[in-house]
């Protein structure tokens, strides 16, 4: 579904990675870890087609994903982004449907599907009946669940979230995760993910790519990856690692 080839990407001079190569395919829930400033959020907007690779080159559906127009890949992709910030003075509801633009024509309004599959979305991250309530008054650990329903009425089979557990308390970072990464195994469907949580990368992610502050990168299924020597070379602090019914956590040391 996205295919990178010899992908580079530097922010100043600074080398993010350099000739990254991978295909990420549907059913797979890819996450991207990393320390902070290491490149995660730029790597992602990359695959999204929003920030020009320094070199190499990112396909989606054996095109130059560059190359494909706006409402043509905001039907096949969509984008949570790490903070959306509005202030915009519209309702719960009026907010979710902004996510069935790219499925209207130029000129065409709303209709009761339309409403239909919005308000699904908002049942889906436990928001039914808050859709006339204003946007504003929200918490915001609410707010960006109604992100994430603008996302899921977007309809796309490809997803691509900055960590879309912010705000959000336990209960409703397992509920949403658990919700997004059942989507990915729909046919034709892929989730990449931006976490910092590794226990959650562990528990909802099927492959992953480990960005390292030098440049280096490693990618492949998250099991093969996820173990205390890369994790500490990732973070810089030391892990403990926790055995449990053989499923393994990691704990700052």
């Amino acid at each position: 579904m996205l295919r990178v080839q010899n992908l580079s990407l530097t922010i100043a001079e600074r080398i993010l990675c350099a000739n990254l190569n991978v295909n990420l395919e549907a059913g797979e829930n890819w996450v991207i870890l990393g320390a902070n400033g290491s490149g995660k959020t730029t790597l992602l907007h990359t695959l999204a087609g929003l920030r020009a690779p320094n070199a190499g080159s990112v396909s989606l559906d054996n095109g130059e994903i560059g190359a494909i127009p706006a409402r043509t890949r905001a039907r096949r992709l969509g984008v949570l982004f790490q903070d959306v910030g509005s202030e915009f003075p519209a309702t719960v509801l009026e907010t979710v449907l902004t996510g069935r633009y790219p499925r209207l024509d130029r000129w065409q309004w709303e209709s009761a599907q339309d409403y239909r599959v919005a308000e699904a979305a908002l049942e889906a991250v436990g928001l039914a009946g808050l859709g006339q309530r204003p946007l504003a008054t929200l918490s915001g650990g609410e707010r960006r669940r109604v992100e994430i329903a603008a996302l899921l009425a977007q309809d796309a089979p490809i997803c691509l979230l900055d960590e879309p557990t912010n705000h959000l308390d336990l209960r409703h970072q397992v509920q949403v995760l658990d919700l997004l990464a059942d989507r990915a195994r729909r046919p034709g469907h892929l989730n990449v993910f931006v976490l910092h949580d590794v226990n959650l990368a562990l528990r909802f992610g099927t492959h992953g790519i480990l960005l390292f502050d030098n440049g280096e990168y490693l990618h492949g299924p998250l099991s093969d990856m996820l173990n205390r020597a890369n994790l500490e070379r990732l973070y810089h602090c030391r892990l403990r690692e926790i055995r449990d019914d053989g499923s393994g956590w990691f704990l700052p040391a």
